[in-house]
């Protein structure tokens, strides 16, 4: 009996894992012609909007894919709001009383801002999607912590800077970052759109790689929730494209002595071929490859070792085809002389 009981509660775990795959079955075509019949559309009739965007779909999920999509397809980065913010944040860094004061007046122009221009930072888009998911009576919930990054919360969470989504459907929570999937900052003066469908529906252990919310709760995974912050390796939006996970190394910062095997080792949700693969160090413009072995791939658990057989520092960075998603930094010190 007791084995029955300890599947039925390994199998409730398992299903309480929400991503993307549980809509495999799911043909996102109509959703995606219909954000494409509206594109350009204004934000003045947030109703009607919504209606010409879900009134064709049958399902909840579909509905939302329209939804979110249709938001990060149409909205665009805001270089000044985003500006504006970060320096609010660092002059309140030490009295978040006073930035949640600040904040809760700015948005009331940064809104008027987004209906008017379809111009927002994060805060208006994870904002938006949740006003036309009410309007189509799917459950919602803006989601507010700390984005880690190459630039931010890179050894501490120490900026409250980012906000994004949660979503019901079908009676399980997914996570979502609009913001992130609309495109990205240069200089964070010049915002260039490029969806990125990775951010959609994401898995919550990849999510939880520089998604970092202020209630632990919204981790939706109970092993994260309960796990102290620690210095992981830096992810980026290739990384989401590419559904990869990365997990050992588990630290961004790694000291080893000459010549000791690293197991690199990461997860694979979506079809990956060996000759992809590569570990590589930046050296101006150009990607120098170090050799691995044993490289192994066994239904997308992925892993393979490398020696560093000089001391000093390196950056070290996980590339697939073309993009790197995941950086390392290690020091290499001598081998220590036994007496």
């Amino acid at each position: 009996m007791k084995y029955i009981l300890a599947f039925v509660f390994y199998f409730f775990l398992h299903s309480l894992i929400a991503q993307i795959s549980d809509f495999n079955h799911i043909d996102f075509n109509k959703a995606d012609n219909i954000v494409k019949l509206n594109e350009g559309k204004d934000l003045d009739n947030l109703p009607l909007l919504t209606f010409q965007l879900t009134h064709k779909l049958s399902t909840d999920i579909e509905k939302f894919r329209a939804i979110y999509t249709w938001v990060c397809l149409n909205i665009r980065g805001d270089a000044f709001q985003h500006n504006l913010v970060s320096r609010k944040r660092e002059k309140f860094k030490n009295d978040s009383l006073g930035y949640i004061a600040w904040n809760n007046e700015f948005k009331k122009s940064a809104f008027k801002k987004l209906l008017k221009y379809k111009k927002t930072m994060c805060t208006g888009y994870a904002y938006l999607i949740n006003e036309m998911c009410f309007i189509a009576n799917i459950q919602c919930k803006i989601i507010d912590g700390y984005a880690r990054s190459f630039e931010t919360n890179i050894e501490a969470l120490e900026s409250f800077n980012h906000s994004w989504n949660a979503v019901k459907l079908n009676n399980k929570w997914y996570l979502c970052d609009a913001t992130w999937s609309s495109g990205y900052m240069i200089n964070g003066s010049l915002f260039v759109k490029d969806y990125n469908d990775g951010y959609f529906l994401t898995d919550p252990i990849l999510f939880a790689k520089n998604h970092y919310p202020l209630q632990r709760k919204w981790f939706l995974n109970d092993s994260i929730i309960e796990r102290k912050f620690t210095p992981e390796p830096i992810v980026y939006g290739e990384t989401f494209r590419h559904k990869i996970i990365p997990i050992s190394p588990k630290n961004l910062n790694t000291v080893i002595t000459k010549n000791h095997e690293i197991c690199f080792k990461f997860k694979s949700l979506s079809t990956i071929n060996n000759k992809d693969i590569s570990l590589v160090r930046v050296v101006g413009k150009k990607h120098r490859t170090f050799k691995i072995y044993d490289l192994k791939n066994e239904d997308g658990d992925i892993s393979f070792k490398h020696k560093f057989e000089q001391k000093g520092f390196y950056d070290v960075h996980l590339k697939i085809k073309k993009d790197i998603v995941a950086s390392y930094s290690f020091e290499i010190k001598k081998s220590k002389i036994l007496n």
